[in-house]
């Protein structure tokens, strides 16, 4: 804005980071006292899943760096409890799995302690839902054999992936009998195989808007 860009520490704001760069050098927290920031952020390095929006070419990602003059920073937005850069710099993460791509998660809830100046102790208390979100795969006399689900909570909330080559008639019906909460199925056999996206997702978040453009096109004709 024209109120940064007048000002003594002008600096050029050409991207997503410079403007949160600007901002931060003005905050300039008392280093005698304890300070706590809360920011609702995407940091360079922190891992993402397919149910968290992203940004192609990770244009508003930017350094853990900027926030290293606090004692704590609680980060949110990112699913997944994870520590960037610093100890101190953290995701909490959800309290349940929003999607099936959190199925490997392990979810809590973060406990922090801030003592006298620079004293700081972190802990991950974990959370148990009443039904886990999962994932299973195997064929279909697998998976509805008795030996393999006897134990197993059979009513979280499911993704069954069957290895069948063939498609089985009214499969949906038959698994939920079991698994009466499964929300998802699909084949993974010789013929879904052969289905290709067109840029996976790990590999468009690396690329810059007209490299997708150019790739697209490339494909397409």
């Amino acid at each position: 804005s024209a109120d940064y860009q007048d000002s003594a520490e002008h600096q050029e704001i050409a991207s997503y980071q410079d403007a949160l760069s600007a901002v931060m050098s003005r905050m300039k927290p008392p280093k005698e006292r304890r300070n706590v920031l809360l920011a609702h952020q995407f940091l360079t390095g922190a891992l993402q899943d397919d149910s968290e929006e992203f940004m192609v070419g990770g244009v508003e990602n930017v350094d853990y760096e900027l926030f290293t003059d606090f004692d704590y920073v609680a980060l949110g937005h990112i699913h997944r409890a994870q520590k960037v850069g610093k100890d101190y710099i953290r995701y909490s993460g959800t309290p349940l799995k929003y999607s099936f791509s959190e199925a490997s998660h392990k979810k809590s809830a973060t406990l922090v302690e801030i003592e006298e100046k620079g004293k700081i102790s972190i802990q991950e208390l974990p959370l148990k839902p009443l039904r886990e979100l999962r994932k299973l795969k195997g064929s279909y006399d697998e998976l509805v054999s008795r030996e393999n689900y006897v134990g197993t909570n059979t009513e979280d909330y499911l993704h069954i992936t069957l290895t069948d080559e063939e498609e089985i008639l009214d499969v949906m019906n038959k698994l939920r009998f079991i698994y009466p909460n499964m929300m998802k199925l699909e084949y993974d056999n010789t013929r879904t195989r052969t289905r290709q996206l067109i840029i996976p997702r790990e590999k468009a978040v690396q690329k810059n808007p007209m490299d997708l453009f150019e790739t697209f096109y490339e494909q397409q004709n």
